[in-house]
């Protein structure tokens, strides 16, 4: 059976896929055939047939949608070709979030996608006595009394580890891991934004979601439904062409200045919430990201709240 990474990769070829399908009709499209793509393709052949139809429908509800958002898509200014490609995975890493691109490289014009199947997660980041998520997130690093609290927790995650330890093992790992290091956390970014007024916010919200715009691409099988979310935080998406406007329009996002609070979920020890102004919320997960005992931890990071101005449509198949 396929993993949920393969499952994501299969996704993302079907909706370039989608996208050549239905832009190839009328105009000039190139595919990059990068080791990224290949693989993504490889996965998507490795489907039987009615998984493979399942994103097939998903992948076309998001280009209808898409579409209709963006005219240049469909017509191009001076006929300039249509180049799909899918991204490396370290883009993501370096701050880009989209899986898809849809580039017309002679006026520099290109959109994004963020392929989802089946989950909605934003970023699934690491904690570890090493690495230093403040001068990561924000390019501002975390003190010495950050890295001396939880220096502790990571020895004996090391201890656990040399042992050959199972997580299973282990009956209070909330007492004994997630929750001192979940502590530091919120106390570490309530410094960082104390030091650094109205920064901090609006950072992580371009840490998370990254530097580039692009449309959130969420196929949902079990209710047979594709959600699209433009997230324009640099005003680049929506733009008309010399001909045809946006059928819809998408608002730009305002980005966030203040932590209105950053507290732990209720009732848990493992997810804190980070709720920022301008309608933007945060839910940071912590948890195992193995089996077997690591000297890191791992963030399931997912978006709590939005602004009231997103773009959000749903598309049934």
């Amino acid at each position: 059976m396929a993993t949920q990474t393969q499952k994501g990769k299969a996704f993302e070829y079907a909706c370039l896929k989608a996208l050549n399908d239905k832009l190839g009709e009328q105009q000039e499209v190139h595919i990059d055939s990068t080791e990224a793509y290949e693989t993504a393709k490889e996965f998507y052949d490795e489907l039987d047939l009615e998984a493979a139809e399942k994103m097939d429908s998903g992948a076309k509800a998001a280009v209808r949608i898409i579409r209709r958002l963006e005219p240049l898509l469909d017509n191009p200014d001076d006929d300039t070709p249509l180049y799909l490609a899918i991204q490396e995975d370290a883009k993501g890493i370096a701050g880009d979030v989209r899986d898809v691109v849809c580039i017309r490289k002679k006026n520099g014009w290109e959109i994004g996608l963020s392929c989802k199947h089946n989950h909605t997660a934003v970023k699934h980041s690491r904690l570890s006595q090493t690495i230093d998520f403040g001068k990561q997130w924000f390019n501002r690093g975390c003190s010495e009394e950050y890295f001396k609290e939880i220096s502790p927790v990571f020895q004996r995650l090391l201890s656990y580890k040399s042992a050959l330890t199972m997580w299973r093992d282990i009956k209070e790992k909330e007492k004994i891991a997630y929750r001192p290091l979940l502590d530091a956390f919120v106390k570490e970014l309530k410094q960082l934004d104390k030091k650094y007024p109205e920064e901090i916010p609006g950072e992580l919200v371009r840490y998370l979601l990254g530097r580039n715009d692009f449309y959130k691409v969420i196929s949902n099988e079990s209710k047979t439904i594709t959600t699209i979310q433009a997230y324009n935080l640099f005003g680049t998406l929506n733009q008309p062409s010399k001909k045809v406007k946006p059928i819809q329009k998408v608002h730009q996002l305002l980005l966030p200045t203040k932590f209105y609070d950053i507290s732990y979920k209720m009732d848990s020890n493992n997810t804190v919430i980070v709720t920022c102004d301008r309608g933007w919320a945060f839910s940071f997960r912590i948890h195992n990201a193995s089996s077997k005992v690591e000297a890191s931890l791992k963030f399931d990071v997912q978006i709590a709240g939005m602004p009231p101005e997103l773009h959000s449509q749903v598309e049934p198949w």
